[in-house]
């Protein structure tokens, strides 16, 4: 008698659910269509969101570094120094068509200003290669070497740096010290150059990773 019974219950529930699935009268947010489609709308929204993540830097730091190339006359003041160029071409003159096939290596000075005779807080150390024929873009590889009061380590950036454009993004790949296993973006503006001898770079730094 008790398995009829049970087998019975199951019958009437599962006879119940069926019978009355179609009926509004036992869902009420089937009685309002609007309701309704309020509803699937917002489901559907949460479960496929359509904005992008905001990311947060975890610091932010803005520097500054000077690069005056040797032209053969200035070897006092010269920060950088072309030791590739297309053959035949003169090692202290950037060559003609967009500088196409020069390498610098350069050991600039850093400064938390504009000001070029402001006491560096660091150097920057790495190089630059002119590898478009067409318009003025270089590839950067380098490192800022930090010894101040107020940051201690390295900084280590690589990209590609088309130099027409007013601001560009290249990759913060690393760090040390202070910066140990940071990663972020860096934008670059040239602040300011005078002929091929000389320009300045502003580099706004935004970390992304910071390791504590």
């Amino acid at each position: 008698m008790k398995s009829k019974t049970t087998k019975s219950h199951h019958l009437s529930s599962s006879t119940f659910i069926y019978s009355n699935f179609g009926n509004p009268s036992h869902f009420p947010i089937m009685k309002s269509p609007t309701l309704f489609i309020i509803l699937f709308f917002l489901v559907s929204s949460s479960a496929h969101p359509t904005g992008k993540k905001k990311h947060t830097p975890c610091k932010n730091l803005v520097l500054f570094f000077h690069d005056v190339i040797y032209n053969g006359k200035n070897a006092a003041n010269a920060t950088a120094a072309i030791v590739g160029a297309p053959e035949g071409a003169n090692r202290t003159i950037l060559a003609d068509h967009f500088h196409f096939g020069n390498v610098a290596v350069f050991d600039d000075p850093i400064t938390l200003d504009n000001n070029f005779h402001s006491t560096p807080v660091g150097r920057a150390q790495g190089m630059y290669i002119y590898d478009t024929k067409n318009t003025f873009t270089a590839w950067l590889g380098f490192t800022f070497v930090l010894n101040s009061t107020q940051h201690q380590g390295t900084i280590s950036f690589i990209g590609a740096d088309p130099t027409l454009v007013k601001s560009r993004d290249i990759s913060v790949v690393g760090g040390t010290g202070d910066f140990f296993m940071h990663r972020g973006i860096a934008s670059i503006m040239t602040d300011s150059y005078e002929g091929d001898v000389y320009f300045r770079l502003r580099v706004d730094i935004k970390f992304y990773e910071c390791w504590q």
